[in-house]
């Protein structure tokens, strides 16, 4: 319980620095280069991920899963590539649909995928490369 305990911290931290990463360039993107919100989000999202990827394997999870570096990289990126779909389709939701700022609207699809990608990734790399 104590080293699932200190994983989830782990993941925490890499997910704030991930988050402010994301939300800090979609800010830039969308107000500063006005670049439409929704690739703003994708472009903000894809760089936090490769951050993510790097942290996360190095520091937050016990990648041994019997699977080469570029299956597990496959895996993260595929995964990844869902979240993104998912962010995105919130965004979409909220801003579109419900007429919320892309602001505010970024802190509610980071928190669902946040706990898509702790799920399919400790479920992954800490369990033989089975989901």
């Amino acid at each position: 319980m104590k080293k699932l305990i200190e994983q989830i911290l782990r993941f925490g931290i890499v997910g704030i620095l991930a988050f402010i990463i994301d939300y800090g360039l979609m800010v830039f993107c969308t107000e500063i280069l006005h670049i439409y919100y929704l690739w703003s989000t994708m472009i903000s999202f894809t760089v936090s991920v490769v951050f993510n990827y790097l942290a996360s394997v190095k520091w937050v999870f016990n990648v041994d899963n019997g699977k080469s570096k570029s299956a597990n990289l496959i895996f993260f990126i595929s995964f990844s590539i869902i979240g993104l779909g998912i962010n995105q389709l919130i965004m979409w939701l909220g801003v579109d649909k419900f007429q919320i700022s892309y602001l505010i609207v970024k802190f509610l699809a980071t928190a669902v995928v946040m706990i898509f990608n702790f799920v399919t990734r400790k479920l992954y790399f800490e369990n033989g490369g089975n989901i």
